[in-house]
């Protein structure tokens, strides 16, 4: 299979001198003339190899090779930083940042293509079998699942994944896959102004083997708050879909290599699909507001995820009060009831989230100063830390 590598560079004839003098040692060569531009492609055609400028105006080479590290799906992929810049300072940088190799322009054909040769040599031996000899490809990485689900409907399960994903990306700046796992009940694309959604729906209405990595990563919506987005459809009669466990679980799994963070909006109750699936998650946020009879149905639901032997410790309980009301009971009164502490309370903001609908867009984005999106920020920084702690 012919590699691929990727030139980043603002200069149109280093572009075109090394991509012809690459291209004459059969390699596949893709451009990109700016920072931008270049991470883009390279999430998008997972190169093999990074040639990399640092001089460019829109984002500099030092600042993409940082974002490419923190990204799962380009955290492997080698980097040869390709510059004028010769002091030893900038290649200091360079290293720090994440490069593999630092080459000083103008250089001579037969040096630039022996720097190649050796990077995609030793990236091609970091593909090694695990102990049970099964090959791993480097450039999948696992992201970090979260799980949302509440005990019945109406709770703002959907408004919480959204805004929390958004909040993870506001910080992180690293790819987050929001996925609606609700065939026959989607909300989130309607809110977002994408109309017949059939991301999830195609997914689950092949056989599992067709739910290849490839498959997914094309059923992906972007979103321009910078998410990425697996949305289900509104049409009830997708909800038999649900019983498409199978796809499910590989649908889960190729979702773990494309993003750092996967934020999966599981709707209400335990359905078998996510039983099979919670288990597998990093965390379980658990939605409830302060009535008595969400109150009990959320203590039963929290028994029973423990019964599918998912760790108490990775259950997180966020107290959503969606409405002004007296009648709902106040923080220490909930958890006395619900015999579970509570992570985390939204104070209600109905306004900000008509808003949001009427923009198409989270809370967490278009009013980043309300009380409640800052209460969704704290939720994503604490998050965040748990990530980076594992």
């Amino acid at each position: 299979m012919t590699e691929k590598i990727l030139i980043i560079d603002d200069d149109v004839d280093t572009l075109r001198l090394v991509g012809l003098m690459l291209q004459r040692q059969g390699y596949e060569i893709s451009a990109a003339s700016n920072g931008s531009q270049g991470l883009a492609k390279a999430m998008e055609e997972r190169p093999d190899l990074i040639v990399l400028d640092v001089m460019m105006p829109d984002m500099d080479g030092y600042e993409v090779a940082r974002r490419l590290r923190k990204n799962p799906t380009t955290q492997a992929v080698p980097i040869l930083m390709f510059t004028a810049k010769t002091q030893l300072d900038d290649k200091v940088t360079g290293f720090e940042v994440g490069a593999d190799d630092y080459l000083t322009k103008p250089t001579h054909p037969t040096e630039l293509q022996a720097h190649v040769k050796a990077l995609l040599a030793r990236s091609s031996q970091k593909e090694e079998k695990d102990t049970d000899g099964i090959v791993t490809d480097s450039h999948e990485h696992q992201g970090y699942l979260i799980g949302v689900v509440s005990a019945r409907g109406g709770l703002g399960v959907s408004s919480i994944v959204s805004n929390l994903a958004a909040g993870i990306y506001s910080r992180m700046q690293s790819d987050v896959i929001l996925a609606e796992l609700t065939p026959g009940h989607g909300t989130i694309g309607m809110d977002f102004g994408y109309h017949n959604p059939k991301g999830l729906t195609e997914i689950l209405q092949g056989t599992v083997a067709e739910v290849t990595r490839e498959k997914v990563e094309a059923s992906l919506s972007p979103h321009n708050s910078g998410l990425k987005l697996l949305l289900a459809s509104g049409s009830p009669r997708d909800v038999t879909l649900t019983s498409q466990v199978q796809n499910y679980e590989a649908l889960i799994t190729r979702l773990s290599t494309l993003a750092r963070f996967i934020v999966l909006d599981m709707g209400n109750g335990l359905p078998s699909f996510v039983q099979k699936i919670l288990p597998t998650c990093d965390e379980c946020i658990v939605v409830l507001d302060g009535m008595t009879s969400t109150i009990q149905h959320t203590k039963l639901l929290i028994e029973d995820i423990v019964g599918l032997q998912v760790d108490p410790g990775k259950i997180s309980v966020v107290l959503n009060n969606r409405m002004r009301s007296e009648s709902q009971m106040q923080l220490s009164q909930v958890q006395e009831k619900l015999g579970h502490s509570i992570a985390a309370t939204l104070t209600p903001a109905p306004e900000a989230f008509q808003q949001a609908v009427r923009l198409q867009t989270p809370a967490v984005i278009c009013q980043p100063t309300n009380m409640t999106s800052q209460q969704f920020l704290k939720i994503a920084d604490t998050i965040i830390e748990r990530e980076k702690s594992q």
